[in-house]
């Protein structure tokens, strides 16, 4: 029998990926994908898929409390964390709220059937990147910040602008937008709102 999978992603190019890396899998059927929390929400009304893909870090909503809604309402689906973090915090978290393993969106598709077989049974699954992490005795994954960078982040998080942070720290608007985008590549964020809740659930803000 099939092993029934949906993926939850924003990022099409990324479905497309795991589409192309399973659809020669005779013992896995991909049964549809989500790119925002309501969609997702909504099939599981109609749908019950065996395994969830879900990406961490969604557009509306963190991915690690959709796992811990989607597990409170349907216990019996699994959920494989996806992500292109590698922090201690976030793999604890995703697990702590119900996911049964977590893998890099860099996973071959070996181990990507490996992770799925493996959950499905009942089990846990890390890929190698995460179980070292989890291994490390401290957040060395974390990105390193400048001094003046954390300054800027909260204030951005404070929810100001490039020109007011500019007035408060007396630099330019052009060198906090500057500052800026080095952030938002630092987080792997991809706008002010993503860049603040990133940062708040490494605990960096």
């Amino acid at each position: 029998m099939s092993i029934k999978v949906f993926i939850v992603d924003d990022h099409y190019m990324v479905i497309e990926g795991i589409r192309a890396l399973l659809q020669n899998e005779s013992n896995m059927e991909l049964v549809g994908h989500a790119m925002s929390v309501d969609s997702c929400l909504s099939y599981l009304l109609q749908q019950r898929p065996d395994v969830i893909l879900m990406d961490i870090n969604l557009a509306d909503k963190s991915g690690i409390d959709l796992c811990a809604e989607i597990k409170k309402l349907y216990p019996g689906i699994f959920i494989l964390g996806l992500s292109t973090f590698n922090q201690q915090s976030f793999i604890r978290k995703m697990m702590d709220n119900g996911a049964s393993g977590y893998v890099l969106k860099n996973v071959t598709r070996e181990e990507l059937v490996e992770a799925i077989t493996t959950i499905v049974k009942g089990k846990i699954y890390l890929s190698h990147e995460a179980a070292r992490s989890l291994r490390s005795p401290d957040e060395s994954g974390l990105p390193v910040l400048t001094r003046r960078e954390k300054e800027v982040l909260s204030l951005i998080a404070e929810g100001m602008t490039n020109n007011e942070v500019a007035e408060k720290l007396f630099i330019s608007s052009t060198t906090v937008d500057t500052h800026r985008k080095s952030l938002l590549s630092k987080l792997n964020a991809r706008n002010t709102a993503s860049l603040v809740r990133i940062a708040t659930q490494l605990h960096i803000i």
